[in-house]
């Protein structure tokens, strides 16, 4: 995962001014199963038309969210392309920091934590904006990855989170809690000297969620992973293990590219899971059995979303009494074009063999290529279970050095390669050929796909 330490004090406004199956499918509707369905996007086709039990914090459809200090290389990046006569690009990379976006704590001490909580409730009065926060500081994070780091142990965690819940006070604030903190439970991480457990993880998570919920304003939402990721039923219980029936609710495709219909299916599953199987109707059959839920895995086939339908029948021939009342949020930042699927380097002048284009493919959350900005932040959705479309991840800043090093690409030099491109085998190992460079370091900016987001944003940032 990916975030940022340090936010500079400049103001957003300022420079604006400065750069100018159990049962057969169905398909009739069950009364328990969510209606989720949107204009647009457009989810899978079967309209469950139950309503769901309102929230307990809910936004209102007219929240205007904070539109945080830009970032200092993106205002580095715009005083370049107006010197070099670029105003299109500098326009749209100013529409681009303009847009509300999430921040991010990341740790430090629970006295520097406060410190920029508080700035930043403050500059959100001065917009009469609602924040959203990222804590990003749990012990193991992104499992000794990209995105190493965290609070050492339970008890310094503990007390940075009680610092965040103690600094939010009674000011309305959404947090995002722990990305990829369920996705990459430590069992999962087979990290050599890792010494943290699932139980550790689960406990931090549950005393976060406490703390920040006793804050009458605060809407706490954790790890949902997203729909090309874990299944529903896993993350099901993994959420509600993780204390989710005592928040707001779960967050999809943090830092992630997958694409709105499959995400507001997935998301409105995972609701529906949670439902069913904490339903105690007809002898408790039901109860604790997220292993029964559908998926995107089965009836559905994962890269066929014709067939998603296949799994909203499930669930409405199958909730009975139980209604979906677990609340969601999106991502959109990154997935406005979707995610790569990189079959476009096996083709001319790249050549690449299948055993690279598979490897591309397995790390494409990984600053890939040809991505776009999203759905604007709103919370006026459409969608009864989900709060809000938001930027969270950070456009422009980079997921990490994405190299061949870190597994996450790999490149057949002798089929493609550019002049000042790398030639020994050390070299290429830290390269990445997608790109032509090397990466920025997780956190940094990174203007080439800064301005690729901007420029392939879809809706177009002209329609924002």
């Amino acid at each position: 995962m990916r975030a940022r330490l340090l936010r500079p004090a400049l103001s957003s406004a300022c420079f604006a001014l400065a750069v100018g199956g159990l049962a057969p499918l169905v398909g009739g509707a069950s009364a328990g199963a969510a209606t989720t369905r949107a204009a647009t996007p457009q989810a899978s086709g079967t309209l469950v038309t139950t309503t769901t039990a309102g929230p307990g914090r809910a936004l209102s459809p007219a929240t205007r969210f904070f539109i945080r200090p830009p970032d200092k290389g993106a205002i580095q990046q715009d005083i370049q392309l107006l010197r070099s006569g670029d105003r299109k690009d500098a326009a749209l990379l100013t529409r681009m920091e303009a847009t509300p976006q999430a921040v991010w704590l990341t740790g430090g001490t629970p006295a520097q934590v406060t410190q920029q909580v508080r700035t930043t409730l403050l500059e959100a009065a001065f917009e009469h904006a609602v924040p959203v926060f990222v804590a990003y500081d749990i012990p193991g994070r992104d499992c000794n990855q990209y995105s190493a780091g965290g609070a050492l142990n339970q008890a310094d965690y503990q007390a940075w989170i009680a610092a965040v819940a103690a600094a939010l006070g009674k000011t309305q604030a959404v947090v995002w809690l722990e990305p990829d903190s369920l996705g990459l439970l430590p069992s999962s991480c087979g990290a050599t000297n890792y010494p943290f457990t699932d139980t550790e993880r689960y406990a931090e998570l549950n005393y976060a969620v406490t703390a920040l919920e006793q804050q009458p304003n605060v809407s706490v939402y954790l790890d949902g992973t997203h729909s090309a990721w874990l299944g529903v039923g896993q993350i099901a219980h993994e959420l509600v293990t993780a204390g989710v029936q005592q928040a707001q609710g779960f967050f999809l495709d943090a830092s992630n590219y997958q694409p709105d219909p499959q995400l507001l299916d997935y998301g409105t599953w995972i609701s529906d899971c949670i439902a069913f199987a904490s339903n105690p109707a007809d002898g408790g059959w039901r109860l604790g059995h997220y292993d029964y839920c559908a998926s995107q895995y089965y009836p559905a086939t994962p890269g066929d979303f014709s067939t998603w339908d296949l799994s909203t029948q499930w669930y409405a021939a199958n909730m009975g009494t139980a209604v979906a009342t677990t609340h969601f949020m999106v991502d959109t930042s990154r997935n406005g074009q979707g995610p790569n699927n990189m079959s476009g380097f096996a083709a001319a002048p790249y050549n690449q063999p299948a055993s690279v284009v598979s490897k591309l493919a397995s790390g494409n959350w990984c600053n890939p290529p040809g991505a776009g900005l999203g759905l604007a932040p709103t919370a006026s959705t459409g969608v009864p279970l989900l709060d809000a479309y938001l930027w969270v991840k950070t456009p422009g800043e980079s997921d990490g050095q994405c190299d061949a090093a870190g597994g996450v690409r790999a490149w057949d030099y002798t089929a493609y390669t550019q002049p000042g491109w790398p030639t020994t085998a050390a070299d290429q190992a830290l390269f990445d050929p997608l790109w032509g460079l090397v990466d920025p370091a997780a956190g940094g900016w990174f203007p080439q796909q800064a301005l690729q987001l901007a420029q392939d944003a879809n809706p177009a940032l002209s329609e924002h």
